[in-house]
């Protein structure tokens, strides 16, 4: 145990890499920096927060929405989660309309800019992407202009 209080201040680092691992699709190593960052301040729910963005990131949308779930019966004004959660849910066909909520709300209630406009921009990618329907089958592709 000793050992490890030389560590706690490495704490957002440790984060932090996991977060890029999950970014780099290096799933390994994130879950290990996710364990190791909660192993050093076990009242975090970050670490929770990032296993739930490597779910979603792997689309793994129940067990995404479980983590972020999880975080926030611990930590019910951690918007981040929340924000991930809605845009988690949006994804999965039968929570649209309650992922877009939860994104509405974190569009207006989070104060931390940067978690505003994920919600802002998800709410877009669900207008854009998620809700618009598919072209008919047998439909001819966009023609593509040659550069």
């Amino acid at each position: 145990m000793e050992d490890m209080k030389k560590f706690k201040d490495h704490f957002v680092m440790i984060l932090e890499a996991g977060f890029i691992a999950v970014n780099q699709a290096d799933e390994d190593s994130a879950t290990k920096l996710f364990k190791a960052a909660k192993l050093l301040n076990e009242r975090s729910t970050l670490p929770e927060v990032g296993l739930g963005y490597l779910y979603l990131h792997k689309l793994e949308l129940k067990q995404a929405c479980k983590a972020f779930k999880s975080v926030l019966e611990k930590e019910p004004t951690n918007h981040m989660a929340k924000a991930l959660l809605g845009l988690a849910m949006t994804m999965t066909a039968d929570q649209i309309t309650d992922g877009e909520k939860i994104l509405s709300e974190c569009a207006s209630k989070a104060d931390d800019t940067q978690v505003k406009t994920l919600a802002e921009s998800a709410l877009t990618f669900v207008d854009e992407f998620i809700k618009k329907s598919p072209p008919p089958t047998g439909a001819p592709a966009p023609k593509r202009k040659n550069p």
